[in-house]
């Protein structure tokens, strides 16, 4: 039997191959009719695209490189997994690496013999800016994603990190909390994502008119470690740290919160409550659950293809620096709060056993 071709889907759907083609390439400007149209014929006649040929005839591979600091992880491991999924629906396959969140890690992933077969990389760096990488490259288009400033000239996108921390510490305000901590930055050089979270903490403390008491800042030695996290807030309660709210760097460190607090007879949310950041899988299923600042991974994921591909297809203008958005997902660790034309409970603060939390659902 011989492969159904593009031009076949084209005759019989009665489209051009151009409408085809971005149809199955997953490009967004093509209408609801018309995609239903050629994918029903796609459907029909079976097709399945060639790789191969489209490599011969493009000069491409069809291989994106996606590259993280570490994959360890859950919250880097499950966004490479809806990358994944949005460059399947566009055509394309992924090359995952880990840097290190090294400089040569970082340089490395540019520099492999991988890299020469890729079309185009998506890349979050923690050491290196784009100039740096610039000499690197050697033409290979590059979408940076995460917080750290990058040039003009270079594609990146990220979340809002100084409006997330102010939502999140706002939330915490409005339940009643005024010994409002921060958990997980590091203690040698603070990382510009864990600058702009800092940020936002301080602004949201300001805007309800609490002092920004630098004890109730908690480092730790490992970025990224839960345990480590665990023994940095739990050495600062020891010490007589007194809190009722605590803003976590990221979901691990807020796991690490959890157990600290536990261990020391402190209820969640009765005595602290505690908010995370990624809203990774895991955090369904702590206890209690865990809430945390969500970014929207699928526009991430959707954004920074969007650009690369771009790109891929001849766009050499100046870069766009794209903001997605982020929500929090309310679990029982600091629970939504009852709708303004509730009555609100005596004292301000919501009890734990009264609060409704949602349920343990995946991160977006």
């Amino acid at each position: 039997m011989n492969r159904v071709t593009l031009q076949d889907v084209a005759d019989h759907a009665g489209v051009s191959m151009k409408t085809v083609s971005n149809v199955v390439r997953g490009y967004q400007h093509v209408s609801p009719r018309m995609r239903e149209r050629v994918q029903a014929a796609i459907d029909e006649l079976g097709y399945r695209p060639n790789r191969t040929g489209r490599s011969l005839a493009t000069g491409r591979s069809s291989m994106l490189g996606l590259a993280f600091p570490d994959l360890r992880r859950p919250y880097f491991a499950e966004l490479a997994h809806v990358f994944a999924r949005v460059a399947e629906a566009r055509g394309y396959r992924l090359l995952l690496a880990e840097t290190g969140a090294t400089a040569d890690g970082e340089r490395s992933v540019l520099r492999d013999p991988e890299a020469g077969i890729m079309d185009g990389m998506v890349l979050q760096p923690q050491v290196l800016a784009a100039r740096d990488l610039d000499d690197q490259r050697h033409g290979l288009p590059i979408v940076f994603l995460g917080e750290d400033p990058q040039p003009d000239g270079a594609d990146q996108v990220a979340i809002d990190n100084v409006a997330a921390a102010r939502d999140a510490v706002g939330h915490l305000v409005r339940s009643g909390r005024r010994r409002i901590g921060f958990l997980g930055h590091e203690t040698d050089r603070i990382s510009w994502t864990s600058t702009l979270r800092l940020e936002g903490y301080r602004a949201a403390l300001a805007e309800a008119g609490l002092p920004a008491d630098p004890s109730l800042l908690v480092a730790r030695r490992q970025d990224g470690v839960a345990l480590d996290a665990e023994e940095a807030l739990g050495a600062a309660l020891d010490a007589g740290l007194e809190l009722d709210g605590l803003l976590c760097r990221d979901d691990l460190a807020a796991i690490g919160a959890l157990r600290a607090l536990r261990r020391r007879g402190l209820d969640v949310p009765g005595d602290v409550a505690v908010i995370g950041w990624d809203a990774i899988e895991l955090g369904a299923s702590t206890a209690p659950s865990l809430t945390s600042v969500a970014p929207d991974t699928r526009a991430l994921a959707e954004r920074a293809l969007d650009l690369l591909l771009e790109r891929l297809e001849g766009y050499a203008g100046p870069g766009r620096h794209v903001t997605v958005g982020h929500t929090i997902q309310y679990r029982e660790s600091a629970p939504e709060l009852p709708a303004p034309s509730d009555p609100p409970e005596s004292g301000g603060r919501p009890p734990a056993s009264t609060a409704t939390p949602l349920p343990g659902t995946a991160a977006p």
